[in-house]
Parts: structure tokens; sequence; C-alpha cells
């Protein structure tokens, strides 16, 4: 549980200088997640998420291994789906969210592993501890433009963390069976979503990562407003043509 899923995040993203060259990409929370999974009494898989991830990649197409990577994971927002235990992660057993609200993820190094694959090293915060982790990432996607016109591009990373190298060491051992309740490995897997910014917007210093998810949940909902409405019509038309009397 300490799955501090985090695996990815940092903190700060929107404060990134451009770097010559690159395009700038904000990690869109809408439709972003951060995963975790961790044994449970040693026989089953328990997983969770948090549900605010966000951040910015500044992306240097020529040449990817001079990107910078920058998350920042809402550590309040964590679910596991069911709500005891998600207050017991969020105490001081675990990720103490009072005291440190956020988890974060800075790279310091991207290599290539292969094609359309890379190992990103960055420094991973929590409870106020920074420790180094390399994340296996996938992508990022060739972009394509979504219903607000946007370049859209997505990522995965993936790692796997000791939780007790960042304090996470509550436990409870398993008298009859053996072992612990907790295992203190941790699998973490972030799907990002990635927005890249307008020339305007980044001349002006960049806009939250937020904006770009309510602008596009605006277009979504007019668009299923509109298929509604069609769904409506349509309907109507095929229950009067059933009631007209044959000609």
């Amino acid at each position: 549980m300490k799955l501090l899923a985090l695996g990815i995040a940092s903190t700060l993203a929107l404060s990134l200088p451009a770097v010559a060259g690159a395009s700038q990409w904000d990690i869109d929370p809408a439709h972003s997640t951060a995963e975790f999974s961790v044994k449970h009494m040693m026989v089953s898989t328990v997983k969770g998420h948090f549900g605010k991830v966000t951040g910015t990649v500044n992306l240097e197409d020529k040449d990817p291994t001079k990107s910078q990577v920058d998350v920042v994971i809402d550590a309040s927002t964590i679910d596991t789906r069911e709500a005891k235990r998600d207050a017991h992660l969020k105490s001081p057993d675990f990720f103490d969210v009072a005291k440190f609200p956020t988890i974060t993820f800075r790279s310091t190094k991207v290599a290539k592993a292969g094609k359309g694959k890379y190992k990103v090293t960055g420094d991973l915060n929590m409870r106020g501890i920074t420790k180094s982790v390399v994340l296996d990432v996938e992508g990022p996607t060739n972009a394509v433009k979504n219903l607000m016109g946007q370049m859209t591009r997505g990522a995965v990373a993936t790692t796997e963390i000791n939780r007790k190298d960042w304090g996470l060491n509550w436990n409870k051992p398993l008298e009859q069976a053996g072992g612990v309740l907790v295992s203190d490995e941790v699998k973490i897997e972030v799907n990002a979503e990635l927005i890249e910014r307008a020339p305007s917007e980044v001349a002006a210093g960049g806009v939250a990562p937020e904006a770009p998810a309510k602008e596009q949940a605006k277009v979504e909902a007019k668009v299923e407003k509109k298929d509604s409405k069609m769904k409506a019509f349509t309907k109507g038309d095929v229950t009067k043509a059933e009631t007209q009397p044959a000609k």
C-alpha cells in the first residue's frame, strides 16, 4: 500500500524553462492515471490509484534524451476502493498527506532503451524523502488532434520500488502463515496523456495543466449533448412513423 504509486511524480512542472528546439506538453489530469499494486497477505494483489496527476514534459523530438519530465501527484486523492484503507494510507503510518500533500518526480537523465522506449532516471520525493528511481517508458506516441484541435500524445511509465526507502514502514506479521500483511515491493504504472501548449501560452509562461482538461471536457459535453438530441430526434421520428396510419 504504500503504493505510492507515485510512480512518477514531480513538482513544479509548470515553472520549467523552455528548452531550445523543444515543444512543451502538459499532462492532462482528466485522461491520465497513476496506479500501483502490492501483495496482500502474500497471496493476492491489491491495486489502487491517485485521482489527480499533473505536470509537464519539455520534449525534444530531434533528441529525446534531452527532454525534461516533471510530474506532481496529489497524495490525498489515493483510492483503493475501500474508505477505511484509504484513510489509513493517508495517515502518518503511510503517506501522511496532511504534512506531505504531494508526491513528485523530476527527471535527471533520459536514455534510449530500444525503438520507442526509454529509461528515465529521476528524483522521486515522498514524505519529504528523495530517492533516485528509473522508469521504463514507452512513447511518446505520434501526435494526434483532440476535440479541441490540440495536439495530443501518450506515454506509459512503469517501475518498482521498495516503500521502506521512503519511510513507509508500517506492516503486520502473519503469525500463522508467516510473512507480512503488505509487501515492501510496490509496482507502479503511470499512463499520461499530453497536450501541447500553444506558442502563445509558452511565451506567456504556460497555463495550468487543468486548463486544457476543462476546455476539452466542455467540448466533450457539447458533443454528448448533440448525440443525445440526435438519438431523441431519431426515436421521435420512429415513434411518429409507427403511429401514422398506413396510406
